[in-house]
């Protein structure tokens, strides 16, 4: 018949949780290094939208764009120029700016003076639901350095009534 061995006064035992304990804490203190060393955003991003129009039509100032009720069921592109700047004015470079809402969407990163164009593709193109006249699209603008922006209904759709 074989004996069973009690582990409690094996010293040997006792390494096992010790151990764990140590790399338990020697990992905490890596992991709190990593931690410390990530930059941070620190500073807040200033955005313009300077124009929108439908896809082919010249921009118009500000952030709405107007569609004929003949056109909005079907899918139709948008264009939207867009200036991102930090507190003091400067620009905003290589900033991943997106475009999203209504089906469609849009994404293009700022150029060296911080302006970017942004144009739905077809296959992501917005549109209205018929009963619908009017609709939204999201701005959202990602940067190294910067707190992430993000504007619900940054765009305006409005759809017109034939007469």
């Amino acid at each position: 018949m074989r004996r069973i061995r009690f582990l409690r006064n094996d010293e040997r035992a006792m390494e096992l949780p010790i151990n764990i304990v140590v790399m338990l804490v020697v990992g905490m203190v890596a992991l709190a290094t990593l931690i410390s060393i990530i930059p941070t955003p620190t500073k807040e991003i200033s955005v313009f939208i300077e124009g929108a129009a439908l896809d082919g039509q010249s921009l118009q100032p500000g952030n709405s764009i107007i569609v004929s009720a003949d056109n909005a069921t079907l899918p139709f592109g948008v264009t939207v120029r867009i200036r991102a700047t930090d507190q003091d004015g400067n620009p905003v470079r290589d900033a991943n700016v997106m475009l999203t809402g209504l089906g469609g969407a849009a994404s293009n990163n700022t150029d060296i003076n911080g302006i970017t164009v942004l144009t739905t593709q077809a296959g992501a193109s917005p549109r209205l639901d018929p009963n619908q006249n009017e609709g939204t699209m999201d701005l959202k603008i990602l940067a190294d350095g910067f707190y992430d922006y993000e504007k619900q209904d940054a765009i305006m759709i409005i759809k017109t009534r034939v007469t």
